[in-house]
């Protein structure tokens, strides 16, 4: 006999999760499930003791839930199968310890997004290709709890007087919640998952994002000191980019990075972590990017990272690559490297100073000195399409070339991209700076691609 069945026939006096003829069987199998474990968490809540179970180890904490479940199952006389008892017990754990259903999700390798739009549609991002997966919560008011759940855990907030909220996991993966009454169809919940084993540039290599050639280039241009703008859409692997760019530092310099919700894995000893804060209830106390680029600068760094530039801080951070913080890395949200440029025209022009664009843009040439473009195709790979080098500024355009780029040549018979790296043929300007550092490249790295 089903759950369900057992569950009506055992339970008559609960109603069910179900409108009868507007779902399917699956689905009212699945709230009368949803309902039960509700009903046995609550009650379970009452019979343990949290604190111990938290400092219990996993072994421990599954003995303790599965006697307390067989205990409230005999009370309700309900009868499980095996399977169905040891399902409950893990849901249960994942509901009082982690974050619900979203925790095999969480745990799965496989998972690089999580979205959640409302409390029964869920999808998830395998292979840069987004499907639907039959996970659910019980309703919308479930959903909310985990979100305030995740929001709290960071100091974060998320109610009607400040419906929307940028957090993060322990393990540094993104979230991004927005609650009713901005969100009309229930809670919606973002999560851009981070790998537990960082990405290494022997990764990038084997997926095909950049060659060993360019890998090369760019742990040069790292060492040299030469600061680097990573440029590319939303999902198109920006922040892995950076992370790997940023272990090519020298593990015996200073790095600071700052970023909205801290996500960065860097992997050297001398590494502070800033990250900025919202207002208060009262709508105090935030603390901008900006304002922690300014105090940086205070801090003595010798590596400035820049999770993303989104608005005024792009000032501060070229200043602060003008004047002696080089080596310094950071993100923008832009498809081309002229737009990435041209964005930071606008940030700059957020902080209200009326700076000339002529002057500006001479800012920006001698601050910056690459650009990396990165996108998401269409197969939903990854790869680094552009390399430009900033050489100067010819009258009041910023003078951009090209050192590599990407060819796409069509679809195969499977859908996936045809396309190859290309070396211009450009030698650098930036190649003075590599040879006065001691950093050589093979004479022929830069040779155009028959």
């Amino acid at each position: 006999m089903s759950l369900m069945a057992r569950l009506q026939k055992q339970a008559p006096g609960k109603k069910l999760l179900q409108v009868a003829g507007q779902r399917s069987d699956d689905e009212a199998k699945e709230n009368q499930y949803n309902e039960l474990k509700s009903r046995v968490h609550y009650k379970l809540l009452d019979m343990l003791d949290l604190s111990r179970l938290a400092a219990a180890g996993d072994a421990q904490l599954l003995q303790d839930l599965r006697r307390g479940i067989e205990i409230i199952l005999g009370e309700e006389n309900i009868a499980l199968s095996m399977a169905e008892k040891e399902r409950l017990t893990r849901d249960i754990r994942d509901e009082l310890l982690g974050y619900g259903p979203l925790e095999p999700l969480l745990n799965d390798p496989t998972v690089s997004d999580i979205l959640v739009n409302g409390y029964n549609s869920v999808y998830v991002e395998r292979k840069g290709k987004l499907v639907k997966v039959p996970v659910r919560f019980k309703d919308n008011a479930h959903l909310a709890k985990i979100i305030e759940k995740i929001a709290s855990g960071v100091g974060r907030r998320v109610d009607e007087s400040c419906p929307m909220v940028d957090a993060r996991l322990p393990d540094g993966s993104r979230v991004n919640a927005i609650i009713s009454p901005l969100s009309l169809d229930g809670p919606a919940l973002s999560i851009r998952k981070f790998s537990k084993d960082p990405y290494k540039v022997h990764h990038l290599i084997e997926f095909g994002t950049i060659t060993e050639e360019i890998a090369k280039v760019l742990e040069a241009m790292v060492k040299a000191r030469l600061n680097i703008l990573i440029s590319g859409g939303t999902g198109s692997g920006k922040t892995t980019f950076l992370n790997i760019l940023s272990g090519f530092i020298p593990n015996d310099e200073r790095i600071i990075t700052i970023e909205d919700a801290a996500e960065l894995q860097l992997q050297q000893d001398h590494v502070v972590r800033l990250e900025t804060r919202p207002p208060n209830m009262e709508g105090t106390g935030e603390v901008t990017q900006r304002d922690l680029v300014r105090n940086a600068l205070r801090m003595r760094p010798e590596r400035i990272i820049l999770g993303e530039v989104r608005q005024a801080e792009a000032l501060d951070m070229l200043q602060a690559m003008n004047t002696g913080h080089d080596g310094s890395l950071a993100t923008i949200h832009a498809n081309t490297p002229r737009d990435a440029l041209v964005r930071l025209e606008t940030m700059v022009a957020m902080a209200g100073l009326n700076i000339p664009d002529k002057a500006l843009r001479h800012q920006i040439a001698s601050a910056i000195h690459a650009v990396v473009q990165v996108a998401r195709l269409k197969d939903g790979s990854r790869k680094m399409l552009y390399l430009n080098e900033i050489v100067g500024m010819e009258g009041d355009v910023i003078v951009m070339q090209e050192i590599f780029r990407y060819e796409m040549r069509g679809l195969t018979e499977e859908g996936k991209v045809k396309g190859r790296f290309r070396a211009t043929g450009i030698r650098p300007k930036f190649t003075a700076q590599l040879e006065a550092v001691g950093v050589d490249l093979p004479s022929n790295v830069f040779r155009e691609t028959a």
